[in-house]
């Protein structure tokens, strides 16, 4: 499988998807759109992986080649590639498949809870998922949910935490993708965040140390990956595979 990522910081990794990705044979290729907008051509890749950033959606006058990537996301979704979206990745989504993001009432940094919606529990990517867990979270937008998308996940802090749409795309308003060198990063890069007056804005310390939580979270982004692996190898035995 042909994996393309786009970048949005330096310090802000792809986590632990290199070590999945590596380990189970598939090709991995990026973009960096805020150093030189190129993207590669719709068939050249099978999955895209849009991962977080610290400037916002509606921010195109700051950052003028987020039209540009706006357009190569919208264009990857009409040749019908599989698509994950990371936080700034998920409102980027929502924003391409027709609906907006805004600021949410609060900030929510560090490790909390979401809740599955329990309609939709036996969505194709939520097999073995249950209940509630514990997810890292560090956002202060949120999206509307796009005509025609389904939502996955909640929480207190903020409504939207995931949404499915048609059967290849998936949208995470957290991050599954961090391992320590992330927090780390994100800790040194965004500290004045921290400071922030919230019921959901955890300290360093809580942050830093939850190393059984970087452990789940890697369970739940290479179970994530898997499903996108079992969509892709159901696409080349040209069976349907199950629904996203």
């Amino acid at each position: 499988m042909r994996i393309h990522c786009l970048q949005h910081l330096e310090f802000e990794t792809l986590g632990n998807i290199p070590g999945w990705v590596h380990d189970r044979g598939h090709v991995l290729t990026k973009s960096l759109p805020y150093v030189e907008v190129e993207f590669p051509h719709t068939d050249d890749f099978d999955l895209l992986l849009i991962m977080g950033g610290l400037m916002s959606i509606y921010q195109e006058n700051e950052h003028p080649w987020l039209k540009k990537e706006k357009a190569f996301v919208r264009s990857s979704i009409e040749a019908g590639k599989a698509v994950l979206g990371i936080c700034f990745g998920a409102q980027m989504l929502s924003e391409v498949l027709g609906s907006s993001v805004r600021r949410n009432n609060l900030k929510e940094i560090g490790w909390h809870s979401v809740e599955m919606v329990e309609s939709w529990k036996e969505e194709f990517f939520l097999q073995g998922l249950s209940g509630s867990f514990t997810v890292f979270q560090w956002h202060g937008d949120t999206y509307g949910l796009p005509p025609g998308a389904r939502r996955l996940f909640t929480s207190a802090a903020c409504m939207e935490q995931g949404f499915v749409y048609r059967d290849n795309i998936l949208a995470l308003q957290f991050h599954p993708e961090v391992n320590g060198q992330c927090l780390s990063n994100l800790v040194m890069n965004c500290r004045s965040d921290l400071q922030t007056d919230g019921s959901y804005v955890q300290s360093e310390a809580e942050i830093l140390n939850r190393p059984e939580m970087i452990e789940s979270s890697a369970r739940l982004m290479f179970s994530i990956l898997g499903r996108f692996e079992d969509l892709y190898r159901s696409s080349l035995a040209g069976t349907e595979g199950g629904r996203l």
